[in-house]
């Protein structure tokens, strides 16, 4: 979402439906209304947007209608059960898919290139590793940034990355 304002240079926004309620949305809205005066437009990123009630999510609307903001909505549960119709019929989703174990490894080679270090596993590790991921490159990154601050003598054999990682 933030690349995408970027890109098209609009203002962002991102609040957390987790921690924000009415009175958030309604300093957002009115920031946007001001900055839309001044010919800024907004995006608003709403993290978990699911977690907004219907009511709530019907205050979107009348905003998103009028241009006043355009909303990038991220969930990981089902848009068709979790938003309310109204909502979904003014957007357009999206589906992300897990990476796939080509797209991790690449993901683990740039890792290695921006820390200027290979990871301290043997070829065998490293495909348990990729493995251990299930598609989530967060994960991925997080357990390589592990292994990456690790002063080893030797690679770690898949015994020995499992152990690590379960102690960790």
């Amino acid at each position: 979402a933030r690349l995408l304002a970027d890109a098209v240079g609009m203002r962002f926004v991102a609040i957390s439906a987790v921690f924000s309620g009415v009175a958030d949305l309604k300093k957002v809205f009115s920031e946007a209304r001001t900055a839309a005066r001044a010919g800024q437009q907004t995006l608003l990123f709403v993290d978990e947007i699911h977690r907004f009630n219907r009511a709530q999510q019907d205050g979107f609307l009348p905003y998103v209608e009028r241009g006043t903001v355009t909303l990038v909505g991220a969930t990981t549960e089902n848009p068709s059960f979790e938003l309310n119709a109204a909502l979904l019929s003014r957007a357009q989703v999206l589906i992300l898919h897990r990476l796939d174990e080509r797209a991790l490894s690449a993901l683990l080679d740039r890792a290695e290139v921006l820390a200027g270090k290979a990871l301290p596993l043997d070829p065998n590790s490293r495909e348990a590793l990729v493995a251990s991921a299930d598609g989530d490159g967060r994960f991925l990154l997080n357990q390589a940034e592990t292994l990456l601050d690790l002063d080893l003598d030797k690679p770690l054999d898949p015994a020995g990355l499992a152990a690590l990682l379960q102690r960790r």
